[in-house]
């Protein structure tokens, strides 16, 4: 696949496939060196444009938001997908596909971090992500992850119901899930760093930590279940991996470095996984009771029928679907881990200034080593 050319409109391609193809091979020799050429065209004084390429449309948004406030006088930043002859997204299309040796100071790639920031370099897409100036991640699992931040999920349903009551203490019980579940996030990333992961996978560490059919008044009782699960899982992996008992803990201690405490595990665990079977359950049953408080304050209140149905109409419009707005929210930009990304890019502008980065990125050969490793 081929790159998007950073200074060409993304608009759909009406040319033959065999004007595709030479179109490709052109575009396979966009690189960073490119760009910097072109940002010479506008003059010494004129701003820079610095091309990101990113997983996918969620992403564009995600990461417009991050880096457009780190603009200045110097620098600016053109966020777009991978790809300019197909729809391909994720992480291998954004990062994969010989555009590697291309990145550069004018040239860049935001990915999810996915496990490949825990992991270290265990693997060669880890130590690709970990060890590439050029490549900026997300630090917790995915832009999901984000979605899913505690301190933000009070606003996030007051934007769904219009009802700002503090029904429920999203902090604490997100805090005391990760606490539980951390034990057992720990032998999960254990399992990717070590290679047992076909024997213990993100889905059934998942299938363990998801809260099913999930209620409000139920949550303690919830919580001691899940407990139970972690606790039986745990005890049959002490058996299917005795060699952990040298490793693991050494785990559980450079995770803590990195930044992932025991009440925070949450943020580091699959996104889409936290978002759907953790989150969501919880926003929607909290949501669903702010929104019976208030139809019911409108009736208590209505001096006659019309008056109430009048209410109760205009209020059902206004509010929007707890999911929704999950989807949408940006109320994560608090997040450390939001905030230790907005300081990697301004050090990376920094050491664009200084000349202290090297104009392209990975040698020809690393980039291959990669490529015949990217399957992984």
């Amino acid at each position: 696949m081929s790159p998007q050319h950073p200074s060409f409109s993304t608009r759909p391609s009406r040319t033959s496939p065999d004007a595709a193809r030479v179109s490709g091979s052109l575009t396979s020799y966009v690189n960073s060196d490119f760009v910097a050429a072109a940002n010479r065209l506008g003059g010494r004084e004129a701003r820079k444009k610095i091309v990101v390429y990113v997983e996918g449309y969620d992403d564009v948004l995600f990461w417009s938001s991050l880096l457009r406030p780190l603009e200045n006088e110097h620098y600016y930043f053109e966020v777009m997908l991978p790809s300019q002859t197909s729809l391909g997204k994720g992480k291998k299309v954004a990062i994969a596909n010989n555009l590697g040796p291309r990145l550069g100071k004018y040239m860049i790639a935001c990915v999810d971090a996915d496990y490949d920031y825990l992991l270290q370099g265990a693997t060669p897409t880890s130590q690709y992500v970990c060890g590439s100036p050029y490549i900026f991640h997300t630090i917790a699992y995915s832009i999901e992850s984000f979605r899913c931040y505690a301190p933000a999920l009070h606003n996030v349903c007051v934007m769904a119901t219009l009802n700002d009551t503090r029904l429920f203490d999203f902090e604490e019980f997100l805090g005391e899930f990760s606490r539980i579940v951390f034990p057992l996030f720990a032998w999960n990333v254990w399992a990717y760093r070590y290679g047992h992961h076909s024997r213990f996978s993100l889905q059934d560490f998942f299938k363990v930590v998801a809260l099913n059919d999930f209620e409000l008044r139920k949550a303690p009782q919830a919580l001691n279940d899940l407990r139970r699960r972690v606790n039986v899982k745990i005890d049959r992996l002490h058996h299917l991996f005795p060699e952990g008992r040298k490793t693991y803990k050494p785990l559980c201690e450079e995770l803590r470095r990195l930044g992932v405490t025991p009440e925070t595990a949450y943020m580091y665990m699959r996104g889409h996984d936290v978002l759907d079977g953790v989150v969501a359950p919880l926003v929607t049953a909290v949501c669903e009771r702010l929104r019976r408080q208030r139809e019911n304050e409108i009736r208590r209140l209505a001096r006659h029928q019309v008056q109430m149905q009048n209410e109760l109409s205009g209020y059902q419009h206004a509010i929007a679907a707890p999911i929704d707005m999950l989807r949408k929210h940006t109320g994560y930009t608090t997040a450390p881990q939001f905030e230790r990304i907005e300081e990697q890019i301004r050090n990376f502008l920094k050491q664009i200034d200084n000349e202290s980065l090297p104009q392209n990125s990975k040698s020809r050969s690393e980039a291959e080593d990669f490529e015949l490793h990217k399957a992984e």
